[in-house]
């Protein structure tokens, strides 16, 4: 394994359908992806009626993080957040990628949840993929969302999802 980020992903508007725009637009940059399950959140240090669908994603790339966090920005821009509104983080947005930490080994997913993010809600889905990627069994307690997007689904567990350059399909492998 090469290095790569776990990012945390989520979406409290139109969430089913801005986590399929945001996976898709990932495999835009990404040949491929490993993701955790998929799950339904109540909102978290914000004011919303809005619940968020949360999912961690593995990326192997060998961008550094100040690039990674373009193309995040960048996706979040097209899915409709106002990333130059100051009170971005407390309102509902349609798209919320944060890089939680950089992977250099395959130690680096053995590290405890809280020492990569505060964020607890995210703590039962890094576990899955760190589970998931170093192939050590992991038992779920919430059953995940399933996402569709065209022919491609997703979310009720862990999975990577490759995309066929030639013919710019998604497949799936669990």
């Amino acid at each position: 394994m090469t290095q790569g980020y776990l990012l945390g992903i989520g979406s409290n508007l139109s969430p089913q359908q801005n986590i399929g725009a945001i996976i898709t637009l990932l495999l835009n940059h990404f040949s491929s992806l490993a993701l955790s399950r998929v799950l339904h959140i109540p909102p978290v240090g914000m004011n919303s009626t809005h619940d968020f669908l949360n999912v961690v994603v593995f990326i192997e790339t060998a961008l550094n993080a100040f690039e990674l966090k373009a193309i995040c920005n960048d996706i979040e821009t097209k899915l409709g957040r106002d990333r130059q509104d100051p009170a971005s983080k407390i309102k509902d947005r349609p798209a919320d990628l944060d890089i939680l930490c950089p992977i250099n080994s395959e130690e680096d997913f053995l590290l405890d949840a809280n020492k990569v993010t505060d964020e607890y809600f995210l703590y039962p889905l890094l576990e899955e993929i760190c589970h998931y990627l170093i192939q050590k069994p992991y038992s779920t307690r919430q059953e995940g969302v399933l996402i569709e997007v065209g022919s491609l689904t997703f979310g009720q567990s862990a999975t990577t999802i490759n995309r066929d350059a030639s013919s710019s399909d998604k497949r799936i492998h669990q």
